[in-house]
């Protein structure tokens, strides 16, 4: 299904989509349905079970403390980062959990909350993906009242166990006017109709848009990729400020707020004197981003938290270093990379575990470069030759976070694919629209490599980095 810009980039909470992210909705969505099943007033506890990389890799990325968040009736796009603290300390203290807001039961995560290391997937489950969840809930006498398996598919997307494409996303594919399901297809399109990608991905963004909202449905878009860019350069702003060590036990010190006084301190009368400056900022608002996304703060799924640097470092390039950049350019960024990340969506994977972290970092870069073509003019043919370039570049990498936390070598890998992006844009520009290998060519590419790929080089911190660097 050709995805939303909306659901590709979800305002949400660190670390990861997959582990932190997923599982919340995922346990928030069980505790709330056991609520409007009228299966609550019955449940007098809850155990949770992981599997795969959520077991293996879970605690690095703060899978068990989104659990019980979720449980609890917590939703990552809206609770309050400065409340998930003393949140999951009271669950821990008080041995108790109240499920949905609504009834408090006891919770002992010895006993409640599982990791099955040594199982990839779910017993019995039909659908095999690396991130699976089961919840199970019984009644006083120990008699099971529900069981539901969930799989956190990477991007923040949760699928139930069994469940083919939802009502909603076929009722939303047949509502647009311009699905795609290939980049051929996506080009096909444009030329038909004489619109660019950007225009085109307005068009099904406007169509999807319900009649709830007195605005006009381009307002309505509009505003929305806004607020999302809004929330992007808070937390790049954040992380330019906050100082300290991140959480998790590798005592990583932060980086991107001296990095950027050394910046500032190079230029004078705020004149930039380096030519090659303007890409150690992109690495400065990748790394601030990731930083802040290493320590459970709000960032944007984009379109992992993992790679959540990438977008935004590109996108703040063009805004302040693109002498004629203007909000038109910043919706074009957006809209493009959008569509550029629904077909890494539909046709691949957007998660570690699955393929590796080509299916992340590699991703974002892909979508940032031709985000970025498209701010800066660039016709469709060299939007599909850069993202095709980005990723081609990207091929192969593995996942392989040190003690599971996305650190090392995360932030900086995000600095890395942001710093790709921008180069990828322009050797775009600076050729012919006729190119050896296609998007759709290099796509599958992609999700074959990550097939085959080892599984302990996808996000299980069994190999790599994460196997050879002593944690320290």
């Amino acid at each position: 299904m050709t995805a939303s810009l909306f659901e590709l980039y979800k305002i949400g909470v660190g670390p990861s989509s997959s582990h932190t992210m997923g599982p919340m909705r995922a346990s928030c969505r069980f505790a709330c349905e056991l609520a409007s099943r009228g299966l609550l007033d019955r449940v007098a506890r809850v155990q949770v079970e992981l599997f795969g990389s959520l077991a293996l890799t879970g605690l690095g990325h703060a899978t068990d403390r989104a659990v019980l968040l979720g449980l609890a009736g917590n939703e990552p796009a809206t609770i309050d980062p400065v409340t998930i603290d003393s949140t999951v300390a009271a669950i821990r203290t008080e041995y108790r959990i109240t499920l949905a807001r609504s009834k408090a039961i006891p919770f002992d995560e010895a006993r409640d909350l599982l990791f099955r290391r040594d199982s990839m997937f779910p017993p019995g489950a039909r659908m095999q993906h690396p991130n699976g969840l089961r919840f199970m809930a019984f009644d006083s006498q120990g008699a099971a009242l529900d069981e539901r398996t969930f799989f956190s598919i990477g991007g923040g997307f949760i699928v139930e166990d069994g469940s083919g494409p939802g009502t909603a996303s076929v009722q939303n594919e047949k509502k647009i006017p311009f699905p795609f399901h290939s980049a051929a297809e996506l080009l096909e399109k444009c030329h038909t109709h004489e619109l660019s990608i950007s225009q085109l991905m307005l068009e099904n963004e406007c169509a999807r848009v319900d009649g709830s909202d007195d605005r006009a449905p381009v307002a309505v878009v509009r505003d929305g990729i806004d607020s999302i860019w809004q929330t992007m350069c808070a937390c790049i702003d954040r992380g330019m400020t906050a100082e300290g060590i991140l959480p998790g036990g590798l005592h990583v010190r932060r980086r991107a707020h001296r990095l950027a006084d050394r910046l500032r301190e190079k230029e004078v009368d705020g004149k930039i004197g380096d030519p090659l400056a303007p890409l150690d900022w992109v690495t400065v608002y990748a790394m601030a981003v990731n930083e802040e996304n290493a320590a459970g703060g709000r960032v944007v799924t984009a379109p992992t938290n993992g790679a959540a640097g990438v977008v935004p470092a590109v996108a703040r390039y063009y805004e302040r270093f693109i002498p004629d950049a203007d909000h038109e350019g910043i919706l074009r960024f957006f809209l493009t990379s959008a569509a550029i990340g629904s077909l890494y969506k539909e046709n691949a994977s957007i998660s570690g575990a699955e393929v590796g972290c080509q299916g992340e970092v590699g991703v974002a870069c892909s979508m940032a470069a031709g985000g970025l073509t498209a701010a800066l003019g660039g016709t469709n043919g060299q939007i599909e030759h850069a993202a095709e370039i980005a990723m081609e570049h990207n091929l192969g990498m593995t996942c392989d976070p040190i003690g599971g936390l996305v650190q090392i070598p995360c932030i900086e890998r995000n600095a890395m694919g942001a710093v790709k992006a921008v180069h990828a844009a322009r050797i775009a520009m600076n050729e012919s629209e006729a190119h050896k290998v296609s998007l759709d060519q290099v796509i599958r590419t992609m999700y074959l490599t990550g097939l085959d790929m080892q599984s302990r080089y996808k996000e299980t911190s069994l190999a790599g980095l994460a196997l050879n660097v002593i944690e320290c």
